[in-house]
């Protein structure tokens, strides 16, 4: 019985070390959370802006790409005019949070023969649209898009 009582002693007077060693492990690294948080977060923040920026980016160029598609849908039929494709893409553009948009229409639908190409361009500034009061990602950046259809109608 001496054997198993001196192994049974050998492990209790263990483990109290372990636990002495595991409390000052601990003791050592009590700011380590805090300081790999001051190291990551500005770069988690950074990315986490730049990834609401770039998404709002595509979100307006979707928009305006649609906006196009309305305004040369509309600068087609055989009574459209300029302002009247303004106002179709205006329309869309400010129903989707978008305002602010430019609109160019080449040839004036008006006097385009039938069958002539007409292109409806919307573009818009980035800084007039973003999320942000001063975007840095995509600061000064101009957004364009632009649709051609052919004129309806006979000769």
């Amino acid at each position: 019985m001496s054997d198993s009582s001196n192994k049974l002693n050998s492990c209790r007077t263990q483990r109290p070390l372990r636990s002495v060693r595991s409390r000052k492990l601990r003791r050592t690294r009590l700011g380590v959370a805090a300081t790999e948080f001051a190291i990551i977060a500005p770069i988690f923040f950074l990315m986490l802006i730049g990834f609401l920026e770039f998404g709002r980016a595509l979100m307006v160029q979707q928009v305006l790409i649609n906006a196009s598609r309305v305004g040369a849908r509309q600068a087609i039929t055989t009574s459209a005019t300029t302002a009247e494709v303004r106002a179709a893409v205006e329309d869309y553009t400010e129903g989707l949070a978008v305002p602010g948009v430019e609109v160019a229409v080449t040839p004036s639908p008006s006097g385009a023969a039938p069958g002539t190409s007409i292109t409806v361009t919307t573009s818009v500034d980035f800084a007039e649209v973003s999320w942000m009061r001063a975007p840095w990602f995509l600061g000064g950046k101009t957004l364009t898009a632009s649709s051609q259809m052919r004129k309806e109608g006979f000769e």
